[in-house]
């Protein structure tokens, strides 16, 4: 059984590393001062949103359908990029024009990583291997060890006996450990998701939770936005809601989950209702 601990990739050029910076593990990985990022048609989906993510930390943002999680998690990706304030990454700061430069945009995407909710929108090859396959390929591994990676990686996500399934055939589960495992060959240093076990039957669940806490072991950065309490404190250590595109608090998974009006107001949960007994 191959471990996270075993999969390791070429190492980014010194130059490029330099390039966007290094971090400990106390060093700020993200920093978001005062962003706001509106849709076309003045659609406000981040209202002066305050964020800081350290190196190693394991983060739950959580919001109701619409509170602006999933586009925090492209700003954080650099698909989206602030209308307003100061979006700074392993000290640089993010901006259209920062990745203009094809060396800091290399490195970058190469340090950063999405899983979208929905698989399809990433999912594109003919088959599982070629699709994990596709990223080293893109970045020019020799074919041995592109061969040798793409069978550990598939081993580590117990999905080698997939590799020559379409992926658009596969189980939603199935699905989404594919799209893990085509980011993760690249070993980033940072891993969001976006909803990652939603339309998920218990046992895909407890799977890709299992993979997450195993990650996360390894010192990783993991950002997961989720409106599922459930499981919350298995794949966090700290958690930020989202109401508005704003944060209406952040904390610990316990203090977080035990405020019942915080929940209530951000439409985490539902009022409990009154049954009434029938005649």
């Amino acid at each position: 059984m191959v471990s996270p601990g075993d999969i390791c990739v070429p190492e980014l050029p010194v130059a490029m590393v330099r390039n966007i910076g290094r971090v400990t593990m106390s060093d700020p990985v993200f920093v978001l001062e005062g962003v706001h990022y509106n849709y076309p048609g003045g659609i406000k989906a981040l209202d002066g949103l305050n964020l800081s993510v350290n190196a190693g930390d394991r983060i739950a943002i959580l919001g109701a359908n619409g509170s602006g999680k999933s586009t925090l998690l492209r700003l954080l990706d650099a698909l989206y990029f602030p209308s307003q304030g100061k979006f700074t990454a392993f000290g640089k700061l993010i901006t259209e024009e920062s990745f203009q430069d094809e060396d800091f945009a290399f490195s970058f995407r190469r340090r950063v990583a999405l899983v979208f909710q929905d698989p399809d929108v990433q999912l594109f090859n003919a088959t599982v291997f070629d699709e994990v396959a596709f990223g080293p390929l893109q970045l020019g591994w020799d074919k041995s060890e592109i061969i040798r990676k793409v069978n550990d990686i598939l081993d580590l996500m117990e999905i080698a006996h997939l590799r020559d399934r379409a992926p658009h055939r596969l189980s939603g589960g199935e699905q989404k450990r594919v799209a893990l495992a085509s980011v993760l060959i690249l070993d980033p240093e940072v891993l969001l998701l976006d909803e990652p076990t939603a339309a998920l039957d218990p046992r895909s669940q407890e799977q890709i939770i299992d993979f997450l806490t195993l990650w996360g072991q390894k010192g990783k950065t993991i950002i997961c936005s989720t409106h599922d309490l459930d499981i919350v404190e298995d794949i966090a250590d700290k958690c930020y809601v989202i109401q508005a595109g704003k944060v209406a608090a952040n904390g610990s998974p316990g203090d977080i989950l035990a405020d019942i009006n915080l929940l209530l107001n951000t439409n985490l949960i539902r009022t409990p209702r009154i049954r009434l007994n029938s005649p």
